[in-house]
């Protein structure tokens, strides 16, 4: 992961995460948290999802040491991935979520064509295949010209 649910949730304050369970209220704070919590979790989980999809043709992905940039770019996209559960309001503070996502996006797409450089010297997953070589075997030949004769 490159990032925790802990930072994500940071970036998000208290009375959003309300907005963010739902309809129901949940009066226990430790309930309350633990729901939180898991969405959370799973936001995080396809934030990095995202960011692996982006990055897998350039880099090996998951990345073994995570580069700063991209556990921030991870931040970001956790948290609209949870505020746009409720729905993005562009006229309301919900923009900044999504403001901070596209700009994520759009340092991504321009990481994976090569235009910015995030230190990582891993290849991608192709070349360390290609590297590896390629081996094949196969059954014994059935059918030949010398066998097929006469027929």
């Amino acid at each position: 992961m490159y990032c925790t649910a802990e930072e994500a949730l940071a970036m998000i304050k208290e009375d959003m995460q309300s907005v963010i369970i739902g309809d129901e209220y949940i009066e226990d704070a430790a309930e309350r948290r633990q729901k939180i919590e898991a969405l959370a979790g799973q936001a995080v989980s396809d934030a990095c999802a995202e960011i692996d999809g982006y990055l897998s043709k350039r880099y090996s992905v998951p990345f073994t040491k995570t580069p700063q940039v991209i556990r921030k770019f991870a931040k970001d996209i956790a948290a609209y991935n949870l505020v746009s559960r409720t729905g993005i309001d562009e006229d309301e503070r919900e923009k900044t979520f999504l403001t901070r996502y596209n700009a994520a996006v759009a340092f991504l797409l321009n990481v994976a064509k090569g235009v910015i450089d995030i230190g990582v010297e891993e290849g991608s997953s192709a070349d360390q295949g290609a590297a590896n070589g390629f081996k094949m075997q196969s059954s014994g030949r059935i059918f030949s010209r010398d066998s097929m004769r006469g027929w």
